[in-house]
């Protein structure tokens, strides 16, 4: 109520002005010209500051009482891919105590004329500089034996939430398929109680017809998991609740498969663990293979 309250009062005060100008100086034509190029020029601000203040409002991001500062960050920036049309998209989470090993692999087409690199977003609730960043990637179409590592190339600022493009080893032509692994290890990103991993997509196709993400839990298995659906808008749903697929020593996996995706969305996966973590154990975390 008060933000319309003070833009009535400047619109009353842009208008008065305007009409105490014009009937003052109502013979001369250029200072209408003038006058007509404020109130043009008043208006483009307006437009674009309700605008900004709309996305400022989306961004602010909060799920049961938690707030998702990584996504709030990430909605500011945010640039949806137009030259890839993603397929298939599977996620693999492995949380072991405060570190986080993520593996993404994406396949698709090119609906460009040429594409370079495909771009990931790399989210966590801490700030971690994109050089501590143990990431590795593969371009499976033309190197399925991964021989040739990519090393990712960071694409806008760095932050809690951030941009890294993978380069294929040859870029993609029109209608060319793509398959991607990415791999990425975030040390000390991870906290005990009620925490959240999140997987995003930002493409301009409508969908993603095949969505699959699998969690992993490593000494801490949680109490609970739960997955919200968040839209560009700023509008959060919850979906269900997950249950464990397979219960093992020290090890506890959630599975959410989907079909028809939101191109343009991102999912949160809110869990809550006891206190007591362990640290990573490197040769655990290496073993693990993108299996669906």
């Amino acid at each position: 109520m008060d933000a319309f309250k003070d833009s009535v009062a400047f619109w009353m005060t842009v208008l008065g002005t305007l009409v105490e100008f014009f009937g003052v100086f109502q013979a001369r034509a250029w200072l209408a010209v003038i006058g007509a190029l404020t109130v043009v020029s008043s208006i483009a601000v307006l437009a674009y500051a309700r605008q900004q203040r709309a996305l400022v409002k989306a961004a602010v991001l909060k799920i049961s009482g938690r707030s998702i500062d990584s996504l709030n960050v990430a909605g500011l920036r945010r640039q949806p891919n137009r030259s890839l049309v993603v397929q298939r998209v599977q996620n693999t989470a492995v949380i072991d105590g405060e570190d986080l090993t993520i593996f993404w692999k994406c396949a698709g087409y090119c609906r460009a004329e040429r594409a370079s690199s495909m771009e990931f977003s790399i989210d966590a609730d801490a700030n971690i500089p994109f050089g501590d960043l143990d990431c590795s990637a593969f371009d499976l179409r033309r190197d399925p034996r991964k021989r040739h590592a990519i090393r990712p190339v960071l694409v806008g600022p760095d932050g809690m939430s951030k941009k890294i493009a993978v380069p294929f080893l040859t870029p993609l032509a029109s209608k060319e398929p793509f398959s991607v692994l990415l791999r990425c290890k975030l040390p000390r990103c991870m906290k005990s109680g009620i925490d959240y991993y999140t997987a995003t997509l930002s493409f301009t196709q409508g969908t993603v017809p095949s969505y699959a993400v699998r969690l992993r839990f490593d000494h801490g298995r949680p109490r609970w998991v739960r997955v919200y659906e968040c839209r560009p808008n700023g509008t959060v749903s919850l979906l269900r609740d997950l249950r464990p697929t397979s219960v093992n020593a020290g090890t506890q996996d959630y599975l959410d498969i989907d079909e028809n995706v939101p191109g343009a969305s991102a999912r949160v996966y809110l869990f809550q663990r006891p206190a007591s973590t362990r640290r990573t154990r490197e040769s655990q975390t290496e073993s693990v293979e993108v299996r669906l």
